[in-house]
């Protein structure tokens, strides 16, 4: 059977862990090499990649893409999980709801680099354990504060109030790390209210949005899963691209340094090398001990690889 190669532009439901995702894309395809490109939640539907093949060695590589969502933020009260699946912890009851100016500014002075303190029910580990095992056991620890970039952050529907709460839905072009309940919580605070995230979907992960996206249900109705695959080029179309001659192809594949072409622009960490028939051979960084030289960051063809 012929490896497969490809990420699967997957459109994870609600109510299933990313891991569990990742498990029943392996059965779909019958392949042990699969691994995901950035945790969704299991109460959050959305793109979840999923890399195949020698597209796992893309992985840490797409985590790092920005991200977009689509949530919903309600004020009046918060919680400890900082969604609506958590217990009250505060109340702050929205009698006058805010008005779409007062909400649109603090959108706005949310917008740019900003600093995020960990959720405490999260995964990431302090002294070894990981938070949401301190949640549960209702220790407090101190937690890591990050600096994410929010790239853009709209308001996408009217102020909806009800009873002693107020409603309004955004969508959000966020960096690696960044927690959008967290970010919900931080609205809420802007206009003088507790608050929670209480909807959210992921609507691009990357180069990859929910137009190309494809279910569960669509996989297993098919006759060949592979036709829903995405190619590792499409997947790193956020890299300078640099097509190299048939020359230098065999140096790529060997790992040689090579003189660092205009397509690298400053702002880019890595650079997508490929054949002249389009096929992505390596992603290259600058060496930095070689001026004007570029080395081999993560190969993904080598010389011993059938085309």
């Amino acid at each position: 059977m012929n490896e497969i190669n490809g990420i699967v532009p997957l459109w994870k439901p609600a109510g299933m862990t990313s891991f569990e995702a990742v498990k029943r894309v392996r059965r779909i395809y019958g392949t042990k090499k699969a691994g995901h490109t950035g945790t969704l939640d299991p109460e959050v539907e959305g793109v979840l990649p999923v890399c195949l093949g020698r597209a796992t060695k893309l992985v840490e590589y797409l985590t790092g893409v920005s991200k977009q969502y689509e949530g919903t933020v309600t004020i009046g009260y918060s919680t400890d999980t900082e969604d609506s699946h958590g217990s009250v912890i505060n109340q702050t009851p929205a009698m006058q709801a805010p008005s779409e100016e007062e909400a649109d500014q603090a959108l706005a002075q949310l917008t740019g680099v900003i600093s995020q303190q960990v959720p405490m029910y999260s995964a990431v580990k302090v002294k070894g354990k990981r938070l949401y095992e301190y949640a549960r056991e209702g220790v407090e620890v101190e937690r890591p504060i990050r600096n994410v970039t929010i790239h853009e952050l709209k308001r996408t529907s009217a102020i909806e109030a009800e009873a002693a709460t107020a409603s309004f839905s955004f969508t959000c072009l966020c960096s690696k790390g960044t927690y959008i309940r967290t970010l919900s919580v931080d609205i809420g605070r802007k206009l003088g209210y507790a608050a929670h995230m209480s909807a959210l979907t992921r609507t691009a992960s990357g180069s990859i949005d929910s137009a190309q996206c494809v279910t569960f249900e669509q996989l297993e109705a098919s006759d060949d899963p592979g036709e829903y695959l995405v190619t590792m080029e499409h997947a790193t179309a956020h890299f300078p691209a640099i097509t190299i001659s048939d020359e230098l192809e065999l140096k790529v594949l060997q790992g040689a340094i090579l003189p660092l072409p205009e397509q690298f622009t400053e702002d880019a960490s890595f650079a997508a090398l490929h054949s002249s028939d389009g096929r992505l051979l390596a992603l290259y960084k600058r060496d930095e001990k070689r001026e004007g030289s570029m080395k081999p960051e993560k190969m993904i063809r080598t010389a011993d690889q059938p085309r």
